[in-house]
């Protein structure tokens, strides 16, 4: 249970919502920012000392029932992809209000939308993030998860493991699995329209060519330090967004690499079928990108030690045992006030009970730590099995992208063949034409039957050439099938393995949550313990030295602020 607040941010007065504790388990400590559907803040569990990211739906959205089933879709999305570029949900719930909230990993991080404002960055950064975000999005891809919302604020730079720009991706807000009809009216658009697919802007439904066409538009302003559209008007962006080509990235900045400009114009081609086939042929041109570049990566040295400081982490809370530490110090006030033993009887039981209810908070914080411990056992054995799912999904979805190329490649060939055929079709009719004629005319030319012979045999060999390469594409989709049969399957199972688990995992948070509610009401009775002491004590002379000392554990007042027997501070066990 907290002992103490976390300190708060200068404009965290203005929002009433700071302090609140959601669903009797985590206490809102600090506003981070605000979507389109929710604000999140920074939260830590009451009982236990786990800092976390909570979103919290906005008021004015109650109402919106559809975007309430999006924030579930959101948590069971993340949690079915599992990848180490996407933030984790840990939990989802409703408060007593009837506010859906999401609880998410605590990033120590920049947006991305923060490089940028600084300009174009070095093309081994930018082909590194992006290498990242595709590697993200081809899981979830994989796993039928459309993002719908990709920009510059959703993408989180952190370190993790000694490695800068670790990529995070946040807000899958949007999230749909594909093919399902009840997450949005038909029609509707969504989305930042800076960032939004042509098929996007109209309109139309969305598929994984959508968050590739923002891959584009990213990498666009990676390289060249400014969006390939830009108008202060929603509707003209979206029109450009439908119509207009851009400006090529070496128009805007003459020293960018050809081929990362090949990769960014494709990204950001207006029908989706010229663009990338999927995020593993993006994925596979990137590396090669990135085989090509230098191998001293001068960004790791240079541009990322330029970065701002990010914000320290939270502040750990020094847990239950504080409570009894603070009621040692009342109960030497209390011994130096009234040496003989004579305390009024209130006082001495609020010192009692003080006691007592330390005693009780601290079994109570040992039960949820055990609790918590399952729980988070249970949770790593979920992210585990999903996790190699995943990557069983991606291994052969990674086969099927080669093998549906391979087949693409094929019938461009047979096309070809097939153009070559006419022709030599035509030049063998004409042949034979001429050679029969000749015969009709009792003027029989060798030469004539040998060429009609020659453009037959022509003709046979070119059907035999496109037999041959038809028979190879036949092949190869039969195996992208097989592999597609395969991928469904598993998710399927992971899709079946999910439900069952957030079921399992449902329980255990409850009695977690039990356990909170109870700890907050042994907080709220040790608070009104404790404010009685410290009213009763403040105006004690010879206590003086032990209130400053227990005013400067809490951080309340300055030292030496406290020594004024009039102050009415009320004393806060939080």
């Amino acid at each position: 249970m907290q002992s103490q607040k976390a300190p708060l941010p200068k404009t965290a007065p203005s929002d009433p919502t700071i302090g609140k504790v959601i669903s009797g388990r985590y206490r809102l400590e600090a506003r981070l920012g605000e979507g389109g559907m929710g604000v999140v803040y920074r939260a830590r569990h009451v009982l236990i000392d786990r800092v976390v990211a909570l979103k919290l739906i906005r008021p004015d959205l109650r109402s919106e029932t559809h975007l309430r089933a999006w924030m579930v879709r959101e948590a069971r999305a993340a949690n079915r992809v599992d990848h180490a570029h996407i933030v984790d949900i840990h939990d989802i719930g409703e408060t007593e209000d009837g506010d859906l909230y999401l609880v998410m990993e605590y990033i120590v991080g920049v947006p991305l939308s923060s490089e940028l404002a600084k300009g174009a960055m070095q093309l081994s950064r930018a082909v590194d993030i992006l290498e990242q975000m595709c590697a993200a999005l081809a899981r979830a891809h994989d796993l039928g998860v459309i993002h719908r919302d990709l920009k510059s604020d959703n993408i989180q730079l952190t370190t993790r493991g000694g490695r800068k720009d670790f990529v995070k991706i946040l807000d899958f807000g949007l999230a749909a699995i594909a093919r399902d009809p009840r997450l949005a009216p038909k029609g509707a658009v969504f989305g930042t329209p800076e960032y939004m697919s042509p098929e996007q802007a109209r309109g139309e439904d969305v598929g994984a060519q959508s968050d590739l066409y923002a891959l584009g538009v990213l990498f666009y302003e990676m390289l060249t330090g400014q969006l390939p559209f830009r108008s202060s008007d929603r509707e003209t962006l979206l029109e450009m967004q439908r119509t207009s080509a851009p400006v090529k990235p070496s128009a805007v900045k003459a020293d960018i690499s050809p081929q990362a400009e090949i990769i960014c114009l494709r990204l950001l081609e207006k029908e989706a079928r010229k663009r990338y086939q999927d995020a593993h042929h993006l994925l596979e041109e990137l590396k090669a990108l990135q085989r090509a570049l230098p191998s001293q990566q001068t960004w790791e040295v240079g541009a990322a030690e330029a970065l701002p400081a990010p914000p320290p982490p939270p502040p750990q809370s020094p847990g239950v045992i504080e409570w009894a530490n603070r009621t040692a110090l009342f109960a030497r006030m209390v011994a130096r006030a009234y040496p003989s033993g004579n305390a009024p009887p209130e006082i001495a039981q609020a010192v009692a009970q003080s006691w007592d209810l330390a005693s009780r908070a601290s079994r109570l914080e040992g039960e949820v730590a055990s609790h918590t411990r399952k729980l988070e056992q249970l949770e790593r054995r979920g992210r585990a099995l999903r996790a190699e799912i995943g990557r069983k999904v991606e291994e052969l979805a990674q086969e099927e992208s080669r093998a549906l190329r391979e087949a693409s490649a094929d019938q461009e060939e047979v096309e070809r063949l097939q153009s070559e055929l006419g022709l030599l079709e035509r030049s063998a009719v004409q042949c034979k034409a001429l050679a029969d004629a000749a015969e009709r005319q009792n003027n029989g030319n060798r030469a004539l039957y040998e060429r009609a012979g020659a453009a037959i045999a022509l003709v046979d060999a070119k059907r035999e050439q496109i037999s041959a390469r038809e028979m190879k594409r036949n092949a190869r989709e039969s195996v992208a099938r097989d592999l597609r049969r395969q991928i469904d399957q598993l998710r399927s199972q992971l899709a079946r393995y999910a439900e069952a688990l957030e079921e399992d995992l449902a329980a255990r948070r409850e009695k977690v949550a039990i356990r909170a509610r109870e700890g907050l009401s042994l907080e709220k009775t040790f608070g009104d313990a404790t404010n009685l002491l410290l009213n009763h004590l403040k105006s004690k002379q010879e206590c003086r030295d032990l209130l400053n000392e227990l005013l400067q554990s809490l951080g309340v007042v300055a030292p030496g602020a406290a020594s004024s027997p009039n102050s009415n501070k009320s004393f806060d066990p939080r």
